[in-house]
């Protein structure tokens, strides 16, 4: 069983501040005050604030997935698939430092595990006074005209979205940064890499805005698209069996490494079966070969898609680690 949430057509879930829910199978027409229906509380970030990305349709075509009017499905542990309209869910801290981080959680670009790597890590991040905006971008399968540059899209547009409307967020402008988890970690790596390329075109004042983040945390990310690296779902979905010259400079994050690069903490577990660990070292050789502030932590096990990591393990000492990290580079100072 899925549940749609966040009405698309007619703003309804703007207007009334309500959430919704529906199972896959279409139900009987419901009376008319009982067509909206508040979500479970039980599901990640029920109650987070809905930020469009795009004023219209997103950029590069194509009708995107049949999601009922809905603005996506999320199933009840979080993966969330079908987007029709890509957005960011608010997080806001108790205590606002100023600084604000992007979250993309992974799957493969087959979903995205907002239950997994994306609320659990926001409130870790909330706790430190960081404001977080979870990325709820589109899936490069799912009928965009755009592809496999459908989620970058909404990646720059998010952290322009998010500098400009940092007043509003009690968010400074020049304290965004990026964190992404697998398939997220290749987004938020291609994002951080490719600052000098605008892949829409303006749609308002926000796209005047830059689109470099100020550093980026890639978690267990997928990094190249190189043999024999390449065995990845996310290598299926962006660029099929055969990888063109272009493609393989395109999407593998390492090859695209420049001073520009900002600083960036990479995570990943040796035993890693989906991403192994080459993914990051390659990242890391490049970042020093173009003297840019990098961080490796590798552990022992972990495997894949630990998020948080398990109590007691190695790996859930990283949010403390990166917490560490990101201090040393300022991010957190008033």
């Amino acid at each position: 069983m899925h549940l749609d949430r966040r009405l698309l057509l007619a703003g309804l879930s703007t207007l009334l501040g309500l959430r919704t829910a529906k199972s896959e199978e279409k139900p009987p027409e419901p009376a008319p005050h009982e067509a909206i229906r508040a979500l479970p509380r039980s599901l990640p970030g029920a109650d987070l604030q809905v930020i469009d990305l795009w004023p219209g349709e997103p950029p590069g075509g194509g009708s995107g997935p049949d999601s009922d009017g809905f603005r996506y499905v999320e199933g009840v542990s979080g993966d969330v698939t079908r987007v029709q309209k890509p957005c960011l869910l608010a997080m806001r801290p108790a205590n606002p430092n100023g600084a604000a981080i992007i979250v993309a959680a992974g799957g493969g670009y087959q979903f995205i595990a907002l239950g997994n790597e994306g609320v659990p890590v926001g409130r870790v991040l909330n706790a430190a006074g960081i404001t977080v905006f979870l990325l709820v971008y589109r899936l490069p399968a799912e009928g965009w005209g755009a592809g496999p540059d459908a989620p970058r899209q909404d990646a720059q547009r998010a952290l322009r979205l998010v500098r400009a409307r940092g007043a509003e967020y009690g968010v400074d402008p020049a304290r965004v940064g990026v964190l992404g988890f697998s398939a997220g970690g290749h987004l938020m790596g291609e994002t951080a890499v490719g600052t000098a390329n605008d892949l829409y075109a303006p749609v308002d004042e926000a796209d005047a805005l830059p689109v470099r983040p100020v550093l980026a945390g890639l978690i267990y990310p997928v990094i190249t698209m190189r043999k024999p690296f390449d065995r990845t779902a996310t290598r299926r979905i962006l660029v099929g069996d055969e990888v063109t010259p272009f493609e393989m400079k395109t999407y593998s994050v390492d090859l695209q490494v420049g001073p520009e690069t900002p600083p960036t903490f990479l995570v990943q577990a040796i035993d890693d079966p989906v991403a192994v660990a080459d993914h990051p070292l390659l990242m890391f050789t490049a970042l020093r070969k173009a003297r840019v502030p990098a961080e490796l932590h590798l552990f022992e096990r972990g495997g894949h898609g630990f998020g948080l990591g398990a109590p007691g393990t190695p790996a859930a000492a990283w949010p403390g680690l990166f917490l560490a990290w990101i201090r040393l580079h300022g991010f957190l100072n008033r």
